[in-house]
């Protein structure tokens, strides 16, 4: 009998072609396209990006009859709701710049879409990410760079567990781009051509505080002080919402020198401003740590660690600290270790783990 792989199939040239190569791997692939947008703005919002709404169900199921695999659309609303708007709304109100796609994937593409495709007798999920799943020595799963160096997306995985990493196959990440672009025109996919997605899908026109006024109405900060790192205040701001940690453009402050965002202080309503060089940091602290090359971190570990998607790595040791959050050592200092945002460390090609940024 053959494997049972459930695709998530967002309507694009990535989770299409990972479909048609797991079909051509000998497995049983079923399609399914996952409703996560929300009624009203949040479902223009979606559809506009074309990654999570109306539209992608039309491209997945043009793509799934062009494959000859059944496709299917199953609601996840609730969970991205809670999971990952309302977790992004929250923490914008306090000071921090959530990574929602890594909430998304952890809770929402794998966590639920997972345990429904097992209780529906699939044996794996399969998702077009650029990264590879490896069995290891010490018989932990973990997630390898993929191919494609600038297409890698494992900064995003770093949270995904064990159990999640076994049911898991993820076919492009031995690619490069323009092969799964070429996968895809050589079959006459009709979504070979797309353009990818760049911004969060759930947020128009990359208007972050407008989008959290309308979820949040009448609970959102309202217009504060800037201030300079001795209390001297400079300006008023429009809410802490507007800004994140290492902001240069569209402070509206005179002067012709370059300032910065350097901490926000919900607390006091008060947005922090700077010169580039306090920016820097060797420290930076993170919980809500998860790990997956290893299971615990029993001792001081050099590692590769990027603290936001596009930034290279720098090398660090990383050390577990009493109260169970991890402090980062760096070697080199990083810029703009923003509260809220992801770390991500690797041994070599492989996933040790990750965490949340606390500070610096």
């Amino acid at each position: 009998m053959r494997e049972k792989v459930v695709v998530g199939m967002s309507g694009g040239v990535d989770s299409s072609v990972a479909a048609y190569l797991l079909k051509e791997q000998g497995y049983e692939v079923i399609g399914v396209t996952m409703q996560i947008w929300q009624d009203g703005a949040g479902e223009e919002a979606c559809d506009s990006q074309g990654c999570c709404g109306l539209s992608a169900v039309e491209d997945a199921r043009r793509v799934a009859q062009a494959l000859e695999i059944p496709h299917y659309v199953m609601n996840f609303r609730q969970e991205f709701k809670c999971r990952v708007i309302d977790y992004f709304v929250e923490e914008y109100m306090q000071g921090r710049t959530p990574n929602p796609c890594i909430a998304c994937n952890r809770y929402v593409k794998w966590e639920a879409l997972l345990d429904r495709s097992l209780a529906i007798g699939a044996d794996y999920i399969a998702t077009g990410h650029y990264a590879r799943i490896a069995r290891l020595p010490n018989g932990r799963f973990s997630v390898r760079r993929g191919v494609s160096e600038k297409k890698d997306q494992t900064y995003a995985l770093y949270s995904l567990t064990q159990e999640q990493l076994a049911h898991t196959l993820m076919p492009v990440g031995e690619y490069e781009k323009a092969e799964v672009r070429a996968i895809a025109s050589r079959l006459g996919l009709p979504v070979a051509q797309k353009p990818d997605s760049q911004e969060i899908c759930f947020v128009p026109d990359d208007d972050y505080a407008g989008f959290i006024d309308g979820q949040a109405p009448g609970r959102v900060p309202g217009p504060g002080d800037f201030v300079g790192g001795e209390g001297k205040v400079l300006g008023r701001h429009k809410g802490i919402t507007h800004y994140t940690i290492g902001q240069r453009r569209g402070l509206g402050l005179p002067g012709e020198k370059r300032v910065y965002v350097t901490e926000i202080r919900p607390d006091a309503n008060e947005v922090v401003i700077g010169d580039n060089e306090t920016l820097f940091t060797r420290e930076v602290i993170c919980d809500s740590v998860s790990f997956m090359a290893i299971e615990d971190l029993e001792a001081p570990m050099r590692v590769l660690a990027k603290i936001r998607y596009n930034h290279k790595g720098e090398y660090c040791r990383i050390e577990k600290l009493p109260d169970g959050k991890v402090r980062a050592l760096f070697e080199s200092p990083v810029r703009a270790a923003t509260p809220g945002q992801s770390i991500c460390f690797y041994d070599g090609e492989y996933v040790c783990g990750g965490g949340i940024i606390t500070g610096g």
